[in-house]
């Protein structure tokens, strides 16, 4: 059978988007994880199976029926599922507003298994679209320990809806290749975290890299740069709504935690070939 699929990218962290509206074509894990295949698929971090909340019986779809129309099947490098990814929806919303019945004037509601998430548009004429998303309250849970080779590192214990570690450290070289997964505690996260290391670059201005659970070492992390945006936040004692830009390798994003409680994290998003595949 063949498939369609749309490849996308934001601030280089990049997603294999299968359009399943009608859910006739649920992935394996083993399918996924050879779209993402770099050598023998078609490469990228992630695939995100795109589908109306009333095709699929994924419970968080089920749960989002009446208030969000399409779902987020969001799943790893390695075909493990994942809650979402802030970099992907952003893609997702992109390729929703320029391929389904989406109006790009107004937010729109995608389901996600961290929720559901809500997107706004800023689509210029000339340029790379950028693309607002509602993160939701983040839920700081305390300290952990992380270790790469020699070097270990207090961390601050974050979720976004998906787990993360966020470690200050002096030169973001400190953390090695990140080719292997870093050292953690499996009691705090018995699902595998997200690790960010993190260096000042000026007021509200952090650098970070990152190694993702199921896909090694990205370009960019969404969630993980709200992560990083609320432990700089908490070190910082800045005021709620003050914004921060967070450098990844593969570009900025701008993010703001509201008096509100939420996280908004704004930044590019580009849909770069679309073609068939046999999986």
């Amino acid at each position: 059978m063949d498939y369609t699929f749309v490849k996308g990218h934001g601030t280089e962290n990049d997603f294999v988007l299968i359009p399943d509206a009608n859910g006739k074509h649920d992935l394996t894990t083993e399918q996924a994880a050879r779209l993402c295949d770099r050598r023998t698929g078609i490469g990228a971090d992630g695939v995100i199976r795109v589908v109306r909340t009333d095709a699929t019986e994924d419970p968080a779809a089920v749960a989002a029926r009446g208030e969000a129309r399409w779902f987020m099947d969001y799943r790893n490098h390695d075909g493990s599922l994942s809650e979402m990814c802030g970099n992907g929806i952003r893609v997702l919303g992109l390729y929703l507003a320029t391929h389904a019945d989406v109006d790009p004037r107004l937010p729109l509601k995608i389901a996600t298994r961290a929720g559901i998430k809500e997107v706004t548009f800023d689509l210029p004429e000339s340029g790379a679209p950028r693309i607002t998303v509602d993160m939701g309250a983040p839920e700081v849970l305390g300290e952990t320990k992380v270790n790469v080779d020699a070097g270990a590192w207090t961390a601050t214990r974050i979720s976004m809806g998906n787990p993360h570690a966020v470690a200050f450290v002096d030169n973001l070289d400190d953390a090695g290749s990140l080719a292997v997964e870093p050292g953690y505690d499996h009691g705090h996260f018995p699902d595998g975290v997200n690790v960010e290391f993190v260096v000042r670059r000026g007021d509200q201005h952090v650098a970070m890299r990152v190694h993702e659970r199921g896909s090694g070492e990205t370009r960019s992390c969404g969630t993980g740069a709200c992560a990083v945006m609320v432990a700089t936040a908490l070190v910082d004692g800045a005021d709620r709504g003050t914004p921060y830009v967070v450098d990844v390798p593969g570009g900025s994003l701008e993010i703001v935690w509201t008096e509100g409680n939420r996280i908004l994290m704004t930044g590019p998003a580009v849909l770069v070939a679309e073609g068939v595949t046999d999986l």
